[in-house]
């Protein structure tokens, strides 16, 4: 197969493209599609072409010169979740929200044919009630610096030549045809770039450990495996630019010496696994990969590895078992990857986002990328912003950024239970997941990075970060984590195995009400007993949502254990019951139905719940109609 010209195809594109009067792009990403993005992508197909228009789905490179011709495509997950299905309309950089097949129409004739905007579907920023017209004037994009995520808004994912001419796969042609191994892993090295996926060790230091090592077969392996409840962030990236994910794959092949190279997505990924698979079929067919790349003399060749959807598989040694067809479980280290990896051989170990993010290290420069960031942290970090925010999502910003930044300025302000933001409200945020911690109202401006985040007892992680308002039991909260952590445990070793089952036990006995002070010093010390004695990091990091959930709201574990109330009444066990006397019309219902008579009132009269008979059946909310029980 002849050389490939990166620079023709680019240039046959862009002049293509040149012929499109507009664009319209609509979001393809998981959460848009669970909200009926194709439906609306379906209407405007049929629609432009009911109306007669010169539309083109996939841009040919043998146009006519006419100035009115429109383009429809989808893109990967634009970020904005709360606000799909999203359409933008380019070059106008016009962005319509919640957008329904019956709004098509109205969009082809007023916005699409002319140039009026339709108010009602523009952005509606809950903090003053001002619209606005496109991701420019969005204080959720304007206040991001996108270098990983921005081509996911518009790319469209399945279009190589489009990636193309978007300087797609130059940075690796350049690594293959104009760098050593040793310049690539420098130039990563000098950039700053630390691990994505949670450890944050440098990426550049991984590498060269791989490539000093004397053996002619090494492996590269994306771990896709991304686990933490409420994270989407490699799924979105792998989704949306999957040919960024193969070109760092590439130049970190080419970094350490490799030829070979695994994506490891999980099974639950059905979308990501679809994209990246036309993708390593389009650039094999494209010459990118496979024999002889960029007439270099080098091969490259990536295969796809489906996962069974186990947590533990995100650990790198458990990774390497099971796409040797083994049970995914951890092994000691040393010996670490980069000396015996995937079949005995030297492997790297990168997730999606680091990948990501190599290409355009490569190609605008070290000292670009480390322009961004704090001096311990270079670069930006994506986070899938979620819980009680206005705004949820993906996001990406800068290390450094501070909490109180991303909650109130790109996430537009903390929601109560109904939705709604009030303004106040802020009582927490876990922040990494299950192996994070939990950080309060006192760490708002503490400027995210590795170590300051380590420094006040939680993690950067993949990228996790859940919001929660004062209506939230922190309690209840690290039992969810708990709860999840005990499940995916492997079982190999004892502490993680048996630990975390006694302390969800725990938990739920703090929970239910039958917890007494013993319980609560035994929650503690197994906590320190699980962190030091487990295997491998997902038994190492469980304890952290207890650990900092009790250092920061000790109070109400006790009023839980001691004062048997949660404030909260998330615990039904613990719940304040009662009758609303505004709600109540004395119809007895209730106290019909109630089973230790603990509820009494005269007829048309608001009834009262003596809590010291009330055994918090529920008997009573189940009967009342008029939805006058408190507490349930």
């Amino acid at each position: 197969m002849a050389k490939i010209n990166l620079k023709q195809i680019k240039e046959d594109y862009n002049k293509a493209a040149s012929h499109i009067h507009k664009r319209i792009v609509i979001c393809a990403g998981t959460g848009c599609i669970a909200n009926g993005s194709l439906k609306v992508y379906e209407a405007f197909e049929k629609a432009l072409t009911d109306a007669g228009l010169d539309l083109f789905v996939d841009l040919k490179l043998n146009y006519h010169d006419d100035d009115k011709a429109y383009q429809l495509t989808g893109s990967g997950c634009q970020g904005f979740c709360a606000q799909g299905p999203l359409v933008n309309i380019l070059p106008d950089e016009t962005m319509y929200t919640k957008v329904k097949p019956e709004d098509v129409q109205e969009i082809i004739e007023k916005t699409i044919k002319g140039d009026e905007i339709i108010e009602r579907l523009l952005y509606t920023n809950p903090a003053d009630g001002k619209k606005s017209k496109g991701q420019l004037d969005i204080p959720f994009y304007k206040r991001q610096t996108r270098l990983v995520l921005g081509e996911c808004s518009h790319l469209d994912p399945g279009n190589i030549r489009e990636y193309i001419s978007h300087d797609g796969y130059a940075a690796a042609e350049k690594a293959f045809t104009k760098m050593t191994p040793e310049e690539v892993c420098n130039t990563i090295l000098d950039s700053g770039l630390r691990g994505r996926g949670g450890g944050g060790f440098p990426t550049g230091k991984k590498w060269l450990f791989t490539l000093q090592e004397n053996n002619p077969k090494k492996y590269v392996i994306c771990n896709g495996d991304e686990g933490d409840p409420g994270a989407f962030m490699d799924r979105s990236l792998m989704e949306g630019n999957p040919h960024r994910i193969l070109e760092g794959m590439m130049i970190a092949a080419r970094g350490i010496g490799s030829d070979e190279g695994h994506v490891y997505v999980r099974l639950e990924y059905p979308l990501a696994i679809k994209r990246m698979q036309k993708a390593i079929e389009d650039a094999m067919e494209a010459g990118i990969l496979g024999e002889n790349i960029f007439g270099s003399g080098h091969n490259m060749h990536i295969h796809i590895m489906e996962g069974a959807g186990a947590f533990v598989c995100g650990e790198e040694t458990a990774l390497i078992a099971s796409i040797e067809g083994k049970r995914g479980m951890p092994m000691p280290k040393p010996p670490f990857p980069a000396q015996k990896g995937l079949f005995g051989k030297p492997t790297v170990i990168n997730n999606v986002e680091t990948l990501a993010a190599v290409p355009l290290i490569v190609r605008n420069g070290a000292e670009w990328f480390n322009v961004h960031g704090t001096a311990s942290s270079k670069g930006t970090k994506t986070f899938a912003l979620t819980g009680h925010v206005a705004n949820t999502g993906l996001i990406e910003v800068p290390f450094g950024t501070t909490l109180r930044e991303i909650v109130y300025n790109i996430g537009g302000g903390v929601t109560n239970d109904e939705g709604i933001v009030t303004g106040e409200g802020f009582k927490a945020v876990q922040i990494g997941g299950p192996s994070g911690g939990c950080l309060t109202e006192d760490h708002l401006d503490v400027e995210i990075d590795y170590d300051s985040l380590l420094k006040n007892g939680a993690m950067v992680g993949s990228g996790g970060l859940v919001v929660m308002n004062k209506q939230s039991c922190m309690v209840q909260i690290a039992r969810f984590f708990m709860n999840f952590t005990q499940n995916e445990s492997c079982g190999k070793c004892v502490p993680c195995r048996e630990g975390t089952k006694q302390m969800l036990a725990l938990l739920d006995e703090i929970i239910d009400g039958t917890a007494t002070e013993e319980s609560y010093e035994l929650l503690q010390e197994l906590a320190q007993v699980v962190k030091k004695a487990s295997l491998c990091a997902l038994g190492k990091t469980a304890p952290g949502p207890v650990i900092s959930t009790i250092s920061r709201f000790e109070e109400e574990y006790k009023e839980h254990i001691f004062g048997k109330r949660c404030a909260t009444n998330n615990c039904k066990a613990l719940a304040d019951i009662s009758i609303d006397p505004e709600k109540c019309i004395g119809c007895g219902a209730c106290a019909r139905k109630c089973p230790v008579d603990a509820i009494t009132g005269e007829r048309k009269q608001p009834h009262v719940i003596n809590t010291e008979l009330c055994i918090k059946c529920g008997a009573c909310n189940d009967a009342c109609k008029f939805s006058a029980v408190i507490g349930f």
